[in-house]
């Protein structure tokens, strides 16, 4: 679609008071400016955790989300209209909830579940919308992910139905998967307060120089922060497993307590809830013998 119906698009959904921003391609949000790169500015105020960032780019995902007119049509995000290949809203800023449900298995599932609502076709499967806003979890169960507060959703229509009030069954599946994701061996999970982000000064006693570390990083970030859909939870673990198995034959200390703080922040990014990020983070540093 052509970047000027796609901003003509935001406008129209704007003036009716649904929160937009823009995706690239493989509905991705865009990658955060140099500024904003790895939560360096603190994130911004909207986020889970407070932050003191005014950037006018569309930077932080779904909470760059506006509909402010003079914000969407702005120099600052001339740039991301013209990689824009499709539109995002975001769910909870709009005072609704959607229930993605991505595969044929899963929209027969909430036919027989869940109170009928207005429903929007996609790629793979419907989107069901719900008036009433909530925590925005990913894979709730097999091929259905929560989306409202702190997500975003992709924009495929106003969709057709009665949009029905937020019911209680679709509360519930975030309040399962609350209190069946498996929490850290010995403990809950306790970071102490990070550096902004990893340096010699954290990591004294870490056998890889500076660039190394850096480096690996940034592409966990990276990695966990392309998946926007779903999987960002699972490979949040992953990449913390990987991460911290690096770190075994350090003497220490190697700034796991930052490096935990830093893939936090890449997940949440992405609409993990920032409890289950956490749980994810720990595991993946137990996992590998390693304690943040």
């Amino acid at each position: 679609m052509p970047a000027n119906r796609l901003l003509a698009d935001a406008l129209a959904l704007a003036r009716s008071g649904v929160p937009v921003l823009m995706l690239r391609a493989g509905k991705r949000t865009l990658g955060n400016c140099p500024d904003c790169k790895d939560l360096l500015c603190g994130g911004r105020p909207n986020m889970k955790t407070a932050g003191p960032c005014t950037c006018p780019a569309p930077c932080h995902g779904w909470a760059a989300a506006t509909t402010d007119p003079d914000v969407l049509t702005s120099r600052a995000w001339a740039p991301g209209w013209r990689e824009a290949a499709a539109l995002a809203y975001h769910p909870g800023g709009a005072g609704v909830t959607v229930v993605d449900l991505d595969t044929p298995d899963a929209v027969a599932w909430a036919r027989t579940t869940l109170p009928a609502t207005r429903t929007v076709p996609t790629t793979r499967g419907q989107h069901w919308i719900y008036l009433g806003t909530m925590r925005s979890a990913n894979r709730v169960r097999p091929g259905v992910d929560i989306k409202s507060l702190m997500q975003y959703a992709r924009w495929l229509g106003p969709g057709t139905g009665p949009v029905t009030a937020l019911p209680d069954p679709v509360r519930a599946l975030v309040a399962r998967e609350e209190n069946t994701t498996p929490a850290r061996p010995g403990g809950g999970v306790v970071f102490s307060p990070p550096a902004t982000n990893w340096a010699r000064t954290v990591g004294s006693g870490c056998r890889h120089t500076d660039r190394y570390v850096r480096t690996g990083l940034e592409r966990a970030t990276a990695r966990i922060r392309s998946h926007t859909e779903t999987g960002a939870g699972s490979q949040t673990f992953f990449v913390a497993s990987f991460l911290a198995g690096l770190h075994t034959q350090c003497p220490g200390p190697c700034g796991l307590d930052t490096i935990a703080h830093v893939l936090v922040d890449a997940a949440t990014s992405v609409g993990v809830p920032p409890e289950y990020a956490a749980r994810a983070v720990a595991n993946g540093f137990a996992a590998a013998g390693r304690a943040a």
